[in-house]
């Protein structure tokens, strides 16, 4: 309790600010959104709810992260006794975040129509406010996901759930940026996949500091913490730069503007703790920058830029204020040069940040890991490094060329880049065995040296998580129930509506394919493996549900996100139905290909496979053992197995 008090002050003091500035700013905030000031109880509510649920995200996904790079797990998997308490802190705020999310929904609500709290809940019209509020529904996906994290961090002290865990708090960190200023007006495109990335990083650096101003770690592993949050500030302000530069309007707001001032504190206050990160790491050899106090003079200033930050959020930015957008600015962000050709799917790229940049990272990763076996005089496939860095190329390519600008807003374009990231990606990806090129790149850790990444990514891999996912039963129904649920069901015409949706379905597909295929052709250890005729089966299993999907598509008249469509009005679609019609066949003449690749790739395998068998039975006989080789194949997996549960 003693290490609290400075994270307690802190949120005391930014809470007392925000509710000061709530009342002193609102006729204005009020009047830029266009609707009536509320009472005062509902107009310092929706600032100092924000701040505390911001903050109780924080805590809670710099918990966890602590825990997943500090804890010393035994061999059952339960972590030590210095994560435990930093568990606890995971605990508690988690239900903090799920407490504040629950009382903002309807507090976000009644801001959004103008009307005090209580007479939107006593109205029953709560849901009617929600329908006109994208803020008030992302509270909900808040608290859904805090409840997740409360419930699970009661029920379980080992490292591998804490590690999961941390996906669902980054959704629920990034659902309330995508939904505010970054999603509206021109090149929100831009603006949400910045969102995404900025307020992950911000989260993660405010509270991995509290964490280790609590948990005190010991000097290996502060050195290891600094070196995270010093990458993770880094980005920060890149990412922070590139969201300033499209929610405001001129360089003039950053001094003229109460938004543009928020920001210029945030972005100092942001610069000095990287630059205390940076001499504290290199220069000084991690010992503490500001003496006995650090890191508890980051962690408020961190606890700061939040409150920084939730003043900005609620609130209109300024280049909202004053640009004239047109429909295609609100539904898509940009303006299309017309009717799609291939010259024009080449050439008109808006790089996405968010996935886009994260291929540009996995391909770096993947060569450098390369290199690193090079120079130890280790071999790696040449085909390997190919297939990765052209599957990194692809992704890359489909989430920012005119595939995805034209995609965003035509369905045929965007079935098109659905098989791309779906299929033809995960396949290429899959044949890179990244996994395994990090397992053989990554130094092992020492018996005297916390876990490091290549424990982290054994536990990972063998975990039962990782078991479920990738089992072939389960990839497969992720592959092809998902392909139905997302496009035959009102989620589609929800996602297609937000750029973060496009993100959403991205990753998606990316991923159910990643599983599938790692389950048929996968070079990676995996938990469970078909043999090589149960994969071909499993793989000629999908084609008639691929078939059944694009030829559905060519014949149902229902549109399929037809609001937003409707509204996007392309004069070179005259025809929603038959766009949609081009859509299927796409879908039906594309997997093809992806097919043939996957069965040349599984002919391989199988017959390296047959073929190392028959050494490994040539050399029994050679040794003079011919009837021994069951048994002395037995006698080899049993020690693989017993490798397998020591490690």
């Amino acid at each position: 309790m003693r290490r609290s008090w400075p994270l307690i002050g802190g949120y005391t003091a930014s809470a007392i600010a925000l509710a000061v500035y709530a009342l002193l700013t609102a006729e204005r905030r009020f009047a830029e959104s266009r609707v009536a000031i509320p009472g005062p109880l509902t107009t310092i509510a929706g600032p100092v709810g924000y701040f505390t649920a911001a903050l109780a995200g924080a805590l809670t996904i710099g918990a966890l992260l602590y825990v997943v790079i500090t804890g010393r797990p035994d061999d059952n998997g339960t972590i030590d006794a210095p994560a435990f308490r930093l568990h606890r802190l995971a605990e508690i705020s988690s239900g903090i975040w799920l407490l504040a999310a629950v009382l903002m929904v309807p507090v976000q609500a009644a801001n959004a129509v103008g009307t005090d709290t209580l007479t939107v809940l006593s109205s029953g019209r709560l849901s009617d406010a929600l329908a006109v509020s994208e803020m008030a529904r992302a509270w909900v996906v808040v608290a859904v996901c805090a409840a997740v994290l409360a419930v699970t961090l009661r029920l379980t002290l080992r490292w591998v759930p804490h590690a999961v865990l941390l996906i669902p708090a980054a959704v629920a960190v990034v659902a309330l940026p995508v939904s505010g200023n970054a999603a509206q007006g021109a090149d929100h495109d831009y603006a949400s996949s910045a969102a995404i990335v900025f307020a992950t990083m911000v989260a993660v650096s405010a509270g991995l500091r509290v964490a280790t101003m609590i948990g005190r770690p010991a000097a290996e592993l502060h050195k290891r913490i600094t070196t995270v949050l010093l990458v993770v500030g880094a980005i920060a302000l890149l990412y922070g730069a590139m969201l300033a530069a499209v929610l405001l309007g001129s360089p003039a707001d950053l001094t003229q503007t109460g938004y543009g001032r928020l920001l210029t504190l945030a972005a100092v206050l942001m610069i000095g703790v990287t630059v205390n990160d940076a001499i504290n790491r290199y220069l000084l050899r991690d010992k503490p920058a500001f003496g006995p106090g650090y890191p508890i003079g980051t962690g408020l200033a961190m606890i700061a830029v939040l409150a920084a930050v939730t003043a900005m959020a609620v609130r209109a930015a300024p280049r909202l204020l004053n640009f004239d957008a047109t429909i295609w600015d609100i539904f898509l962000g940009y303006e299309l040069p017309g009717a799609p050709t291939a010259l024009r799917l080449a050439t008109v790229w808006r790089f996405d940040t968010f996935i886009g940049a994260a291929a540009l990272v996995a391909a770096g990763l993947y060569l450098v890991g390369y290199l690193r076996l090079r120079r130890r005089g280790d071999a790696w496939s040449m085909g390997r490094l190919l297939s990765w860095q052209i599957g990194c190329l692809l992704l890359v390519i489909g989430t920012g060329s005119g595939l995805r600008s034209y995609g965003s807003a035509m369905f045929s374009v965007h079935m098109a880049e659905h098989m791309l990231l779906n299929m033809f990606v995960p396949v290429l990806m899959v044949l890179g065995g990244p996994v395994t090129l990090a397992l053989r790149a990554l130094t092992p850790a020492s018996h005297d040296q916390p876990p490091g990444p290549r424990e982290w990514l054994l536990k990972l891999v063998h975990s039962r998580v990782t078991g479920f996912l990738a089992h072939p039963v389960t990839a497969y129904i992720l592959f092809v129930a998902s392909l139905y649920a997302v496009y035959f069901t009102p989620i589609f015409n929800t996602l297609v509506r937000y750029h973060w949706g496009h993100e959403f379905m991205s990753l998606h597909f990316f991923l159910t394919g990643y599983l599938f295929f790692w389950a048929i052709i996968g070079i990676d250890p995996g938990p469970r493996r078909l043999p090589f005729l149960g994969r071909l089966a499993l793989l000629f299993a999908v084609m008639p549900f691929h078939a059944f999907f694009g030829i559905a598509l060519m014949t149902m008249k229902e549109i399929l996100g037809g609001p937003f469509y409707g509204y996007l009005d392309l004069p070179w679609v005259p025809n929603l139905v038959d766009d949609q019609h081009l859509g299927g066949s796409i879908a039906w003449g594309s997997s093809e290909l992806p097919i043939v690749v996957v069965v040349i790739a599984l002919v391989a395998q199988w017959a390296r496979s047959d073929e190392r068998q028959a050494r490994r039975a040539d050399r029994h006989a050679d040794a003079g053992y011919p009837d021994e080789g069951d048994d002395l194949d037995a006698y080899n997996a049993m020690l693989a197995e017993l490798a397998k549960h020591r490690q």
